[in-house]
């Protein structure tokens, strides 16, 4: 059976999926009507993932403890999420990086689908992987949410720059 609860972050909705024991999906709903936050009767995890993501987007969180299920993806993007997972927070790495660490170094723009179809977005930080040289690059939800998710991990590094005059 497949359990909804629905979390509004200051960045949007978020609609968290999962079955009976995981979390299965976290989608930011765009363009969608937006459904009033619930969760009072989602399972315990559902319950749980809308409290690390508030704690998240609150800066009061830097690792989630959920149980995930993220089976549904083939193998090589089930090892691609694996690897995202170990991305600290406001920390990046880079395509080719994740590509070399699965010990398929020419495999950086599979690495770069696999972070596409990642359905636990935020939790399965896919946000965190940037270009070898250091540009933003494609996001599901679009750069400027990308930098802003970076922005809230590391604000030093990805605040937005202002003008001096």
């Amino acid at each position: 059976m497949t359990h909804l609860a629905h979390y509004h972050s200051p960045f949007g909705c978020f609609e968290i999926k999962g079955s009976d024991y995981a979390i299965t999906s976290v989608q930011l709903l765009q363009n969608q009507e937006v459904p009033p936050e619930n969760y009072q009767d989602a399972p315990e995890h559902l319950v749980e993932a809308v409290r690390q993501l508030s704690e998240y987007f609150h800066r009061q969180r830097t690792e989630f403890d959920l149980p995930l299920d993220y089976s549904a993806g083939t193998l090589f993007n089930q090892s691609v999420w694996r690897e995202l997972l170990k991305i600290p927070y406001g920390h990046t790495t880079s395509y080719s990086a994740i590509a070399k660490r699965l010990n398929n170094p020419e495999a950086q723009q599979a690495v770069g689908l696999a972070a596409r179809s990642n359905p636990i977005a935020i939790i399965v930080p896919c946000h965190r992987v940037i270009a070898k040289d250091g540009d933003l690059q494609g996001y599901f939800y679009g750069l400027d949410m990308k930098r802003k998710l970076l922005e809230l991990e590391n604000p030093m590094s990805y605040g937005e720059q202002g003008s001096l005059f």
